[in-house]
């Protein structure tokens, strides 16, 4: 199973790359806000790959980082849509919104995205609803475990509160944007926030962001 490829690039659009791994040329579909993250034609790249095997066609799907790959393979898990509307939702909107979206259950704004009707739309709330928050903590781990300070605020918060910061500052919101959403939370219901795990914090922070 292919996870990943390390290559020059010898042909690159929107919907897909040929890499030219040591004079093998693999072709890589991916969305469009991956392609807007490549080089140019003719430097080296390195993309993160999932492989899609089937009885009729091996198809490798291409992520510029880890954490696009798992929101791919969280989209691809949901009844009713595969990995071409998977990619097709992933070049229509940025994980932040993306997130906020599934979390509010924003159908107006999903259904907007080519592909998603309304019953996809639904599917995707009831199903990827706690699994985006999860990811959201992951991310926000993961950069702590880095020794990331951009992303650590002081900790007489409390854990919770600067996980929940953390999460948010990875899903593409800045700190300071981050913050006013969890003290807005923290002004309507001061008990029921010091109570708060990390995911319902989170839940609340973006309900008051959109």
């Amino acid at each position: 199973m292919i996870a990943t490829l390390s290559g020059l690039l010898q042909h690159k659009d929107p919907t897909s790359v040929i890499l030219d791994v040591q004079g093998v040329g693999y072709e890589v579909l991916l969305s469009s806000r991956t392609y807007d993250k490549l080089p140019p034609t003719g430097e080296k790249a390195f993309l993160h790959i999932h492989t899609n095997v089937r009885e009729d066609a091996i198809t490798l799907y291409g992520f510029t980082d880890m954490e696009q790959k798992k929101l791919f393979l969280l989209l691809n898990g949901v009844s009713g849509v595969g990995p071409k509307l998977a990619l097709s939702i992933l070049s229509g909107i940025d994980p932040a919104e993306l997130c906020t979206a599934v979390n509010l259950k924003d159908l107006s704004r999903l259904t907007s995205l080519s592909g998603v009707g309304k019953k996809t739309a639904q599917r995707l709330c009831m199903e990827l609803a706690d699994k985006v928050g999860e990811l959201a903590l992951e991310q926000s781990q993961a950069m702590s475990s880095k020794g990331s300070a951009a992303t650590i605020p002081p900790r007489s918060e409390g854990f919770a509160m600067q996980d929940a910061v953390s999460a948010l500052v990875n899903l593409g919101y800045p700190q300071e944007t981050a913050w006013q959403a969890l003290r807005s939370v923290q002004q309507a219901d001061p008990e029921g926030t010091a109570e708060m795990k990390v995911d319902e914090l989170i839940r609340n922070a973006l309900r008051s962001l959109a």
